[in-house]
């Protein structure tokens, strides 16, 4: 009984030892990933971990609702992708073509309404936001340089980074994107209470402008130009901008830093459903416009869905690739979270779910094709 109590005395000590030392070097945010992700059995972010933080409110207005097609759900998937759905954890996959639905199922308990993490499908969103900012005049133009708003980035190397370079991932930030290492800045942004301090102390490492590399400490810096060109917290402007225009069904959640007031983190988080995701792949396929109005510029569109560096999959927000000669656009999140759109044959494919495949030497999981050769099969 002496021996149990002396180990269970020690490994008390042992705790409180690595809790103060957690402290005193500033890793205490790990406490909080142990507590919302390991805790709960998870060894990664997760769909509805949102519960789990704060959050904030992206306003819904009127809604308009999604025009159904003749046809629809009138289709039995094939066992293939039924497969696929099963090992991966689908939780939605929705099928729009000629701007209906033609198809939609949901698993694993979700359903139409259910919310979900976006994971870096949030990307997509604040980019758009840079958009209409330019649009609206609060923002010159892609080359105005990040330090017109953030003096920390106003001097040597970092007073050439563009808002371009951010919305582009070409800004050279000093950036670890390491999703499950303990210890990167990802990891510490995922979890930190104070967002604003880890940004502004980056620092650069490359010179910006030169070439390609996804970071998403570009996307968080950039919604902090965005806050500070417009004077408007961004889940304001999303609503008022995107979300209330594009007719969402549901109002949405964007994950804070700490409490009502903080800084929205930016790179990942907005919990939605798919058929409202599906509203910006929409808006981007007809380049901007939406029941006749403009909200986009129909210029700043296409270029997003273009590749800044040739040979590189990405644009400005949003990733590009092949399907049989096509060209797709995409808004994609870290867990197989896809707004697949192919403007050629007027399509939209959104999947979401719980995991994805390993990626093969084209960048992407092999099973994401044939979320889309399901859907062409679709009549």
């Amino acid at each position: 009984m002496k021996i149990l109590k002396r180990i269970f005395l020690s490994l008390i000590s042992l705790i409180l030892v690595l809790i103060i030392a957690l402290y005193m070097f500033d890793y205490d945010y790990l406490i909080k990933a142990v507590r919302t992700i390991y805790f709960t059995g998870h060894t990664t972010a997760y769909l509805e971990d949102y519960k789990k933080f704060d959050n904030t409110t992206i306003e819904a207005g009127t809604a308009q609702p999604w025009p159904q097609a003749k046809n629809y759900n009138n289709y039995r998937l094939s066992d293939e992708l039924m497969q696929i759905h099963k090992e991966f954890g689908s939780i939605a996959y929705l099928v729009i073509k000629n701007d209906s639905i033609v198809f939609e199922d949901y698993y694993d308990g979700f359903g139409q309404n259910s919310k979900s993490n976006s994971f870096s499908m949030a990307k997509s969103y604040v980019s758009a936001l840079l958009g209409k900012a330019i649009k609206d005049g609060y923002i010159k133009s892609l080359d105005q340089p990040v330090g017109d708003f953030i003096s920390e980035y106003s001097q040597g190397t970092a007073a050439q980074m563009t808002v371009g370079d951010l919305a582009s991932m070409a800004s050279g930030l000093n950036w670890d994107e390491s999703y499950y290492s303990p210890f990167s800045v990802t990891t510490r942004a995922y979890f930190d209470d104070h967002l604003e301090p880890v940004m502004l102390g980056l620092g650069m490492k490359e010179k910006p402008g030169t070439g390609y590399q996804y970071l998403s400490g570009n996307t968080q810096l950039l919604a902090m130009v965005l806050e500070r060109a417009t004077g408007k917290k961004l889940a304001d402007y999303l609503s008022e901008s995107l979300w209330k225009p594009l007719g969402a069904n549901q109002d949405a959640l964007w994950q804070l830093d700490s409490e009502e007031g903080g800084l929205v983190k930016a790179y990942c988080c907005i919990a939605s459903n798919a058929r409202d995701f599906a509203r910006l792949g929409k808006l981007y396929k007809d380049y901007g416009e939406w029941n006749g109005k403009q909200i986009l510029d129909s210029a700043f569109v296409a270029k997003s869905i273009s590749p800044r560096f040739e040979g590189e999959p990405y644009g400005y927000g949003f990733w590009l690739k092949d399907f049989k000669d096509k060209k797709v656009f995409m808004m994609r999140g870290h867990l197989g979270q896809y707004v697949m759109v192919i403007p050629e044959d007027d399509l939209i494919v959104v999947r979401l779910g719980h995991s994805r495949g390993k990626t093969n030497a084209t960048g992407y999981p092999d099973e994401m094709d044939a979320y889309l050769e399901e859907a062409y099969k679709m009549n």
